[in-house]
């Protein structure tokens, strides 16, 4: 005997309609050009449904699902016809900038339902980002120490809340910045996801996330950082910033598309990490005087060298405030702009519309500028414009990529500079990288062994009596403590070497010289090489032996 189960072979056929829906919205929206969202997966905005009555969104088969600032998205059923028309103009002359997608009529359904919510409520906020500025203050007040973080993550993950991802994207943040994190790094794995914040240049693993609360965040951090929802396939960058009243910060995303999902990374520029005094930035008293000097001139190169992520746009901040006054005049190329710097002409290097380095930097020289930043030299044009400003009468700024200050002169040859005018425009060439300091509280006291003192006492031999340290049989280990996190550190410092363009370095250079010969060359000069900076560091009881070997290789 054969039975039928009806209930099941509705549900199989509704399936059915369900699957060629989406798949006719998904061709209609290709053959209109809008993208196609799933808002089933999505996180829809109360205070944008507010924007539309419900009777209208439901005649015209549409919902305002996302309200950023100014900017609306708006998932609709089908385009052109009179109710949707209407319905987009009424929200573009309330000053709004509408971004249509097209959805399913499940979509809609969803979005819909959100409306018995929001019947007796009234206007929550409506900020930068759509994001309670409090809740981030007061997830910032809230979390002192990385294992703080752990529970409030957790109980906004389990809420039922209607707003939780908007509330867990505002306690992330609120916990980067109480924590001074500079990047939060969001990347799926197979079964979940794991989250971490960058502290003192280390991640530092978080708390780890299920997919399906992934998928909630990915679309909103899109939605706040002004990214495509509909592609997952391309790598995407964009920005958004908090404003926590006394400061805004800058955040700025990175997309890249993984085997189990996007790799979210966003980076948080705080103004205030970026005001560093050029005294406090860790340079050497030597190297210090010699760029006081240098960027006291009229003109000349200064160029500062090291890895993504080694201070270098602190380093050149830092050469800007000091030499900024109302009498000069000072045009920056960034790629793109971290900071804004009050009373500078700050210009962003932007491809699409052929502004580039070189062209940016072309058009600067017709501004009468008196010093001039260009964010890198990468290529043969942005070197040579960059070198015949410094021979006529610019004081120029730039960074390049190269492992020491060394390497500077090799390969502004390997780009094509003429070698007779490489030591006339440049006036300093510098290398950094950034180690952590030990934390005051817990760090450790240990002697030096007898091989550790020889190598030391080695390496820092040749150096002015000036430079030599008073210490030279302790150091100092990282222990770890709640006040840094059991890292053992907090904060860091950066650790220099320059090399002055003298005749001994422009005679060399003609000779197409390797980077060792250089050094050799630089020697008498008298400045602290990378290694010898950061072994008077570790004397000072600043970082540790540790620290430094994981960021400067002393053998070479």
């Amino acid at each position: 005997m054969v039975t039928f189960d009806d209930e099941k072979e509705e549900r199989e056929l509704d399936e059915v309609r369900l699957t060629e829906e989406e798949d006719l919205i998904k061709f209609l929206a290709d053959k209109h050009g809008l993208p196609y969202i799933d808002l089933l997966t999505f996180s829809v905005e109360n205070d944008a449904l507010r924007l539309l009555p419900e009777a209208e969104a439901r005649a015209g088969k549409l919902a305002v699902f996302s309200l950023n600032g100014k900017k609306v998205s708006v998932a609709i059923f089908t385009p052109n016809t009179p109710e949707v028309q209407t319905a987009l103009k009424k929200i573009e002359t309330a000053g709004y900038h509408t971004e249509v997608y097209m959805a399913t009529t499940k979509s809609l359904e969803k979005a819909w339902l959100h409306y018995q919510e929001i019947s007796h409520a009234t206007l929550s906020h409506a900020g930068t980002v759509d994001m309670s500025v409090e809740g981030v203050k007061e997830a910032a007040t809230n979390i002192k120490h990385l294992p703080d973080v752990i529970p409030q993550i957790e109980a906004v993950v389990t809420s039922k809340e209607q707003n939780r991802i908007s509330r867990l994207i505002e306690v992330i943040m609120g916990a980067a910045i109480a924590l001074d994190a500079s990047d939060i790094h969001i990347e799926p794995e197979e079964t979940y996801i794991q989250l971490r914040f960058r502290l003192d240049g280390i991640l530092q693993e978080v708390v780890k996330l299920d997919h399906a609360t992934y998928k909630l965040l990915n679309s909103r951090i899109k939605l706040l950082s002004g990214l495509k929802l509909n592609v997952k396939a391309e790598a995407q960058d964009g920005r958004f910033s908090v404003d926590l009243g006394e400061s805004a910060i800058e955040i700025r995303t990175s997309l890249l598309p993984g085997a189990y999902g996007e790799s979210i990374v966003m980076r948080l520029l705080d103004p205030k990490s970026i005001s560093v005094p050029l005294e406090s930035l860790g340079m050497h008293p030597i190297l210090l005087g010699v760029v006081e000097h240098e960027i006291a001139k009229p003109n000349g190169m200064l160029l500062t060298t090291g890895p993504t992520g080694s201070g270098k746009t602190t380093t050149l901040y830092a050469f800007l405030r000091k030499i900024h006054t109302p009498g000069v005049k000072i045009i920056t190329i960034e790629d793109p702009i971290e900071y804004h710097l009050q009373g500078i002409v700050q210009t962003q290097v932007e491809v699409a519309k052929h502004y580039t380095f070189a062209s940016g930097l072309r058009s600067a020289l017709r501004q009468d500028p008196d010093v001039m930043m260009v964010g890198e030299i990468r290529d043969e044009e942005t070197a040579e414009i960059a070198i015949n400003a410094s021979l006529t009468g610019h004081l120029v700024f730039s960074t390049l990529h190269t492992n020491n200050a060394a390497g500077t002169f090799p390969r502004l040859i390997d780009l094509g500079v003429n070698p007779k005018t490489i030591t006339s425009a440049i006036s300093l060439a510098m290398a950094q990288r950034l180690v952590r300091k030990l934390c005051p509280v817990c760090k450790k006291e240990v002697p030096l062994d007898e091989a550790t003192m020889a190598r030391f006492t080695k390496m820092l031999a040749g150096l002015p009596e000036t430079a030599n340290p008073e210490n030279k049989t302790k150091m100092w280990t990282a222990v770890g403590c709640d006040k840094c996190n059991n890292t053992g550190y907090k904060g860091r410092t950066g650790v220099y070497e320059a090399i002055k363009a003298d005749a001994s370095i422009e005679k060399i250079v003609l000779e197409n010289p390797s980077e060792r010969e250089i050094a050799e060359v630089a020697r008498p000069q008298g400045i602290p090489t990378m290694g010898q900076d950061g072994i008077l560091k570790i004397l000072s009881g600043m970082t540790s032996l540790e620290e430094l070997e994981r960021v400067v290789n002393l053998e070479s």
